[in-house]
């Protein structure tokens, strides 16, 4: 393990202080949940840091206690247990200091379309949102739908929603991809086997200060709702169309009022500006989303859902799992997700090693 830069420990746990300091003062509402994001942010590294220093410390007590002649052998055998209790914490508290998207704590946008595999491909795409519905519910997220269309059978050809809590794209970053079911499309009568597909993007939600959007830069229109069939058909005269010109970027929002149409279709419209200029302005990232697992290659496939077999298989970390039914439910979606964090996490280690031993 590469050595800890004590440096900036000291300099995390100096900044932890004073954001206690000031929040102790009573500052304004606005500086105080600025601050208090920055100290929940804090909290477990510097947490981190006291445990190892704590043990550390420790450490060289018995050290000190091993000349003792008398005390030897019992000082080697704690500070063997340790030794390994401090490589333990070194190596969470390396985790920790990893460098992270600066958009893991943002709500995001999910944005799923069925592929290739016609009605059974729609029906898949409505599976997919409900595993996400689900998952969020889990987490006490709250899920809204932008937008919605449907097929005659209640799939859903594309549908657009917002997932808000904290730290939402850090976990569902991971889905963006190709995702492929195999199982009896309810459509065939044969009970043939039939492959289908559906692409799963997620965005960061932006917020008003990420993106300027100039007023003359866009035009907005409102039109009447129309679908190819159930409860969605004609369900509101509201529906907002709004096209960014430079870009030329266009966001329907058709499930609200007119006023909540329009404030959601802005909302996913700076989504996708922010990840625009975002890929533009930072080609590093753009190379990791190619190398992160998940992080966003919507060409990639990314997963499969057997159902005849019981089984989803991650190809991104040569993971199966025969829980088949737990995942598309959202329970056991957890399990692959964590696994992917897991498996980034480790090669952001490795190449830590590799420059430290370069």
């Amino acid at each position: 393990m590469p050595a800890l830069p004590q440096e900036k420990l000291d300099k995390l746990v100096d900044r932890w202080e004073a954001v206690q300091a000031e929040l102790n003062a009573g500052p304004d509402p606005q500086s105080y949940a600025k601050l208090n994001r920055e100290f929940a942010e804090l909290d477990p590294l510097v947490s981190s840091i006291q445990q190892l220093r704590g043990a550390e410390r420790e450490l060289a007590e018995l050290r000190e206690l091993s000349a003792d002649t008398e005390m030897r052998e019992l000082a080697q055998e704690e500070m063997a247990a340790l030794r390994e209790r401090i490589a333990v914490l070194g190596e969470e508290l390396q985790i920790l200091l990893l460098p992270k998207d600066a958009a893991d704590d943002r709500s995001a946008i999910i944005e799923i379309r069925a592929g290739t595999g016609g009605d059974e491909a729609a029906l898949f795409a409505a599976d997919l949102f409900r595993m996400y519905q689900r998952y969020a519910d889990l987490h006490g997220w709250k899920t809204e739908i932008i937008s919605l269309s449907e097929n005659d059978l209640g799939g859903y050809k594309e549908i657009t929603a917002s997932f808000s809590g904290r730290g939402v794209f850090a976990r569902l970053k991971y889905e963006s991809g190709v995702h492929r079911v195999q199982r009896v499309p309810e459509t065939e009568a044969g009970g043939r086997i039939h492959t289908s597909a559906a692409t799963v993007a997620v965005l960061p939600e932006a917020e008003d200060v990420d993106v300027e959007i100039r007023p003359e830069d866009i035009r907005i229109d409102t039109m009447r709702a129309s679908g190819a069939g159930g409860q969605h058909v004609n369900r509101t005269d509201s529906a907002v169309r709004i096209v960014h010109i430079p870009t030329g970027i266009t966001v329907v929002s058709a499930e609200k009022s007119q006023h909540q149409n329009r404030k959601l279709a802005m909302m996913v419209l700076r989504s996708r500006i922010y990840e625009q200029e975002a890929s533009k302005l930072a080609d590093e990232r753009a190379e990791a989303r190619k190398s992160q697992v998940g992080s966003g290659d919507r060409s990639q496939r990314i997963r499969t859902y057997n159902f005849p077999q019981g089984r989803v298989s991650d190809h991104r970390i040569n993971l199966t799992l025969h829980k088949l039914g737990e995942v598309i439910a959202g329970d056991g979606l957890d399990e692959i997700i964590s696994a992917l964090i897991t498996n980034r996490q480790a090669e952001q280690l490795a190449a830590l090693h590799d420059e430290a031993n370069a």
